[in-house]
């Protein structure tokens, strides 16, 4: 399957006992923080979605869901990969306090992930590789989850091509890190990250 994903995803506590059944959107709280990304002049509130349909937004949309220990953005200008999406990234590693975030962005025609890590909205780790031009940042200490992906490359292999997969690469950093299983996968309790809720903003 491929991917197209610009999305921010916090939690307090481990992924796995945040992200389960049971999970109350605030839509006040999603609203707080919409504005402090945009102007609030500028946003009109035009109702609620999940996940599944949010992670890939249109350029005027933007998508947020806010619960008690965790936070979904969903933002199209995460994919520039320039200083406003790094803004992005840092206000929602922030807006949870004690979270842990994680950034994702994929593309399904560019071939490419772009993967950042914060640790009580400290950055930790900043990755960006694409299929055709291999390694393009890597910071900070590794996560456990990439372990056998940079192996080839570690062991002295050239990373252009890159020996791997970005898809498979972005989605074993989310299922392991940012919800505690895969984003389609749903579990035996019934919850499924794609499910998730999540309101919408338009802005001028």
């Amino acid at each position: 399957m491929a991917w197209s994903v610009a999305l921010a995803c916090a939690s307090a506590g481990e992924p796995t006992e945040v992200f389960r059944p049971g999970l109350v959107a605030d839509p006040d709280a999603a609203a707080a923080i919409a504005r402090g990304l945009y102007p609030a002049d500028s946003l009109t509130e035009t109702g609620d979605t999940v996940l599944d349909f949010a992670l890939w937004p249109y350029e005027d949309e933007l998508f947020v869901g806010a619960f008690e220990r965790a936070l979904l953005l969903c933002d199209r200008r995460l994919f520039c990969l320039d200083d406003d999406a790094r803004r992005i990234a840092d206000t929602a590693a922030a807006a949870l306090p004690g979270s842990h975030c994680g950034v994702l962005v994929l593309h399904n025609v560019i071939r490419g992930c772009w993967f950042r890590w914060y640790e009580s909205g400290e950055l930790r780790r900043d990755v960006f590789v694409t299929a055709e031009d291999g390694v393009i940042v890597d910071q900070g200490e590794r996560l456990p989850a990439e372990a056998p992906f940079w192996r080839p490359i570690d062991e002295g292999g050239a990373d252009v091509p890159l020996p791997f997969d970005p898809e498979e690469f972005g989605l074993a950093l989310a299922e392991e890190h940012m919800f505690g299983r895969g984003i389609a996968h749903r579990g035996k309790d019934g919850f499924l990250p794609l499910e998730l809720p999540l309101r919408r903003f338009k802005h001028a």
